[in-house]
């Protein structure tokens, strides 16, 4: 069969691979990303759900890290302000751990590293007085608050790779990049899917394969890898709510890691992380008792109410590839990036370590380093515009959400809040023309109607029930062993809609500009 031919392969549909294929196809390159699972199936679904500029980093001298992911915070508040979500953070004092003078200096100095428009500067507590001392023992007295970023990480890498595919580009899910070879200055790539194997022609390759970027190098090219890995196991733990306020905290530890308890979907509370070496196929990476005790231990410590592993009610691990530094310990591994371009005997670039507050500028070098290879210096222009669904008016989630109120008050308060957050101003698409909960088709599961699951699948690559209750949506998490007969059913009648590369029309049409 004739061989499709792009200008840019980017393998791994992670946050930094959908945010290299979306800005790509905006700069109007012909561009393909495939993925050998789910969009964010492993790692890009695994995070502390935070858009922040790492207020530890600090402790290991990494300021040009922090003022990087601080600026792109605002970028990102500004351009997904449906699936962002300002969010104070509570850090109760403990004296033998750290002075509060060094606490406050250095609060102080991540409120300046970067220009702040949208966020509270950095305060210091009374917890015997503030909401947010009422659930912690009554040892910690004294605290100091903070402003980060809440996300939803699944969905922000669905999102990058929606607009990627608006702007030109073939989003190929369930789709393995098996070899890559070298042809006159170009790739020739191998893929595979359930429907069988084809080639396609690129002139440039992004590996983006997170914890694989080494053994993918090793495996389906002849290009040696050049940089080692380190692999870090990240794993969180949820359990019913464990106080009713808004703030979320961030806990000290004596072995200098530090834990957040983060307020989730309405019900629940977010323990995590660990960052623990791991040695393992980053596709079975999976919780450890340990871990979980270490959480729970944790959080014993500062909270009132003690937790046990009988109170969680799910657990996610994922796998970093961090760039390894010389570190002894896991947690000290710098969380920045680096950008290895191979220009012979053709160019590939491999992307190795950085965290998800920063796709999106990773992004952009990442193109600048491919500029000239590709011959196509086109400007950089995903800072100011917005992902599908950020164009809310005034860039402001209230005023939307009254608006969305005013339009369709047939919907319930929680359902309509949450397609709100979820889909911004493109709640529109999802509900059609519908005028009431009958209008929005089957109820497939509980809350999740056929309009939704329609949308899904045809706008945002979801094929199986753990795409949508899990990645898609957390609905998973309100439905434990809940039965998804019904909407397995559903997605079985569907017709695929990815295409094969060359049988699309953004291949052989011409890319937008």
């Amino acid at each position: 069969m004739k061989s499709a031919v792009f200008d840019l392969l980017v393998v791994g549909g992670g946050i930094n691979g959908a945010g290299i294929a979306r800005d790509a196809a905006g700069r109007g390159l012909r561009v393909l990303l495939c993925e050998q699972d789910d969009l964010a199936a492993h790692t890009s679904s695994a995070s502390t759900k935070l858009i922040h500029g790492g207020l530890r980093y600090l402790e290991e001298l990494h300021f040009g890290l922090v003022r990087k992911a601080l600026r792109e915070r605002e970028v990102l508040l500004a351009c997904a302000p449906h699936i962002m979500r300002p969010l104070r953070f509570v850090m109760p004092h403990d004296a033998h751990l750290r002075p509060a003078w060094l606490l406050r200096l250095g609060l102080l100095l991540y409120d300046r590293l970067a220009p702040r428009q949208r966020l509270p500067a950095s305060a210091a507590l009374d917890l015997r007085k503030h909401i947010a001392g009422e659930p912690l023992q009554s040892g910690y007295r004294r605290g100091f608050v903070y402003s980060d970023v809440q996300t939803d990480d699944s969905r922000l890498v669905a999102l990058n790779a929606l607009d990627a595919r608006e702007r030109g580009a073939v989003i190929l899910t369930h789709t393995r990049c098996e070899r890559l070879t070298a042809t006159r200055g170009a790739w020739l790539a191998q893929l595979r899917d359930a429907r069988g194997a084809r080639e396609v022609h690129a002139r440039a390759v992004v590996n983006a394969t997170g914890p694989w970027a080494a053994s993918f190098l090793a495996q389906a090219t002849d290009v040696p890898p050049r940089h080692a890995l380190r692999l870090v196991k990240g794993s969180h733990i949820v359990l019913p709510r464990l106080f009713a306020h808004r703030f979320a905290y961030i806990f000290q530890n004596e072995d200098r890691r530090i834990v957040f308890a983060i307020p989730w979907q309405h019900d629940f509370t977010l323990l995590g992380t660990t960052d623990v070496d791991y040695h393992g196929d980053p596709a079975a990476v999976r919780i450890e008792d340990a871990e979980t005790d270490y959480l729970c231990t944790l959080a014993n410590r500062y909270f009132r109410q003690k937790i046990s592993a009988a109170d969680v009610l799910w657990s996610y691990s994922g796998v970093r590839g961090l760039l390894g530094d010389g570190h002894s310990d896991a947690m000290s591994v710098t969380r920045d990036y680096l950008l290895d371009l191979t220009p012979s005997p053709a160019p590939l670039l491999s992307v190795f370590g950085g965290k998800i507050t920063t796709y999106r500028r990773l992004a952009e070098e990442a193109l600048a380093r491919l500029a000239e290879p590709l011959g196509h210096n086109a400007e950089p222009w995903t800072a100011g515009t917005p992902l599908p669904g950020g164009d809310l008016p005034q860039g402001s989630f209230a005023r939307f959400l009254r608006t969305v109120a005013r339009r369709y008050p047939w919907l319930p308060e929680r359902l309509r809040l949450r397609y709100a957050h979820a889909y911004g101003s493109r709640i529109d698409r999802l509900l059609g023309a519908a005028r009431s909960l009958a209008g929005l088709g089957q109820e497939l599961m509980p809350q999740l109607y056929e309009a939704e699951v329609r949308y899904l699948h045809r706008e945002e690559f979801a094929r199986s029930s753990a795409d949508i209750l899990w990645r898609r949506s957390k609905l998973g998490l309100l439905l434990p062993g809940a039965d998804t007969g019904a909407l397995d059913e559903w997605l079985r009648r569907q017709d695929d809609p990815s295409p094969w590369p060359g049988d699309s029309p953004a291949v052989t049409g011409s890319a937008p500009a």
